[in-house]
């Protein structure tokens, strides 16, 4: 008995990715387990709660704010955005390179007391916060069926 080796070994590393990705992306629940990550690179991330709120950090050095974009959508903020390394391997004679670039996307499920209505982000050397309010839960209530 011989095994069966894939002429193109990427083939089954490709395979290997995206049984991973199936395995954690349920497409019902996207986003339910609190975060998703797919993208080239994905920037480091604290969320903390401060007072009436919760606070996001992304570390996003060498990133032009204009290329970073912030959705909100079924309770799931999306940060995405692109960062650009200007690379002439040719001119500049690399002997090592190790910063990440591409793009990024990143998901997080936020909790039902999060105001999504006042969320707000600023760019400050290289990190990104953003502040969504918290609100009061909304308790559920009872409706008369009137006959």
């Amino acid at each position: 008995m011989s095994a069966r080796i894939p002429s193109d070994p990427m083939s089954l590393i490709s395979q290997w990715r995206r049984d991973i990705d199936r395995a954690f992306n349920d497409s019902e629940d996207e986003g339910r387990r609190g975060e998703v990550t797919a993208a080239a690179w994905a920037p480091a991330v604290d969320i903390k709660e401060e007072g009436g709120a919760y606070v996001l950090q992304a570390d996003l050095p060498g990133v032009d704010p204009d290329d970073v974009e912030l959705s909100m959508e079924n309770s799931v903020l999306t940060l995405r955005g692109q960062r650009t390394l200007e690379v002439n391997e040719d001119k500049d004679k690399y002997s090592r390179i190790e910063r990440s670039s591409g793009t990024f996307y990143r998901r997080f499920m936020l909790p039902d007391t999060a105001d999504f209505e006042h969320i707000s982000a600023k760019y400050t050397n290289g990190v990104l916060e953003v502040r969504i309010p918290k609100q009061e839960k909304v308790l559920p209530r009872r409706i008369e069926v009137q006959s």
